[in-house]
């Protein structure tokens, strides 16, 4: 079986959830034989190898701007794979829903990963907010396979666009325990900080827990790790609220960093309002962090409706107080921190993601 995989920013390249989804998934499938061509934007690979780890790779070029790259380039790297050799063509962007009938031309198969609300997120307001709704809607009707990686996912296309959809989710890190000590670059001591992971978007509702956070009577720390790639307004409104109760390291490249950070946070807390299963999330229950999240449908699908987390309301005074509650009884923190890795079944593992995938392909092939 030979796979092309559209959409993503490419291999090895890893930015965010979509790059990690390829490469987890693409270098499991070339160990059981598939031939996987992953799709790259060539400008960011100044070296273009054209296989890597047993993957092709195809670097097409798109246009710089940020409203139009995804959509350029999934339009080109979709018509080159619709004549190349590849059996099936697996798509994880949204904004190549209305692409599918591209493929069709020469009976290729095609499988869409719809990922989260897209037509949702204050970032696409608009004329973007009505693309992504029209893409998700035609995308129904167009590819052969509808993924959604959350079951709240799948109710939203059931009752938005009358169309069932095939749940598997995304897949968490296996823990490995980091050294204590890589803290101390951002000078943070074990429990003494909160921690929020993801991008400065609206979508991710960084300002809300900020300004909750400080409305606390907490002592700790607030560590607000992330950036966007671009000059922003609202990511520099963010560090402008700068005191010294928050920190902003930005980017933390450093996995091992990383992960130390998550495993000795006080607690991890989560804004990301309208995604399915969320990578970010599925980080902190790998490293076993007590986890404060948005009172959301795919938030307590996670974290199975307060088993594994706690939840607050989108609302600056619920987040002081929820802080407060947590400081106030910290054996709930234990406890949580000790049972949360529980809650990574083999729906989130990504061996059993992977063979889902393969599945579904080898179905659409029979």
């Amino acid at each position: 079986m030979k796979i092309a995989i559209i959409g993503s920013r490419g291999y090895p390249y890893v930015y965010g959830g979509f790059e990690t989804f390829v490469k987890e998934l693409s270098e499991r499938l070339v160990k059981q034989d598939v031939e996987v061509h992953v799709y790259c934007q060539r400008n960011l690979f100044p070296v273009q190898p054209a296989q890597v780890n047993g993957i092709y790779l195809h670097y097409i070029p798109t246009l710089p701007q940020k409203s139009l790259n995804q959509i350029i380039h999934s339009f080109l790297s979709i018509f080159h794979a619709t004549f190349s050799k590849a059996d099936v063509l697996l798509v994880v962007n949204l904004a190549a829903g209305p692409m599918g009938w591209i493929p069709k031309l020469t009976g290729k198969k095609t499988i869409i990963n719809v990922d989260g609300l897209e037509w949702l997120r204050p970032k696409w307001k608009g004329l973007g907010a009505k693309y992504f709704y029209f893409a998700a809607k035609i995308a129904t009707k167009l590819f052969d396979k509808i993924i959604t990686d959350a079951e709240g996912m799948r109710q939203v296309y059931l009752q938005e666009f009358k169309k069932d959809s095939t749940v598997i989710a995304y897949g968490a890190p296996k823990f490995v325990a980091a050294q204590p000590h890589l803290i101390e670059r951002l000078q943070l001591k074990p429990n003494d900080y909160y921690l929020i992971v993801g991008r400065l978007i609206p979508d991710n509702n960084a300002d809300l827990i900020i300004k909750g956070f400080l409305k606390s009577k907490s002592n700790k720390k607030l560590v607000v790790v992330g950036d966007v790639p671009y000059s922003d307004r609202y990511a520099t409104g963010l560090k402008e609220l700068q005191n010294d109760r928050l920190i902003f390291p930005g980017y933390v490249k450093d996995q091992e960093e990383l992960m130390a950070i998550y495993q000795n946070a006080f607690a991890y807390i989560h804004g990301h309002k309208f995604g399915g299963t969320n990578p970010a999330m599925l980080k902190a229950m790998s490293n076993n962090c007590a986890i404060l999240a948005l009172n959301t449908v795919f938030n307590r699908e996670m974290l199975n409706d307060g088993e594994y987390g706690l939840f607050f309301d989108e609302d600056e005074n619920d987040i002081a107080i929820a802080v407060e509650d947590l400081e106030n009884q910290p054996e709930i923190v234990q406890n949580l921190k000790r049972k949360v890795s529980s809650g990574l079944t083999d729906k989130y593992n990504w061996d059993c993601v992977t063979q889902k995938y393969k599945t579904e392909m080898l179905s659409l092939l029979k």
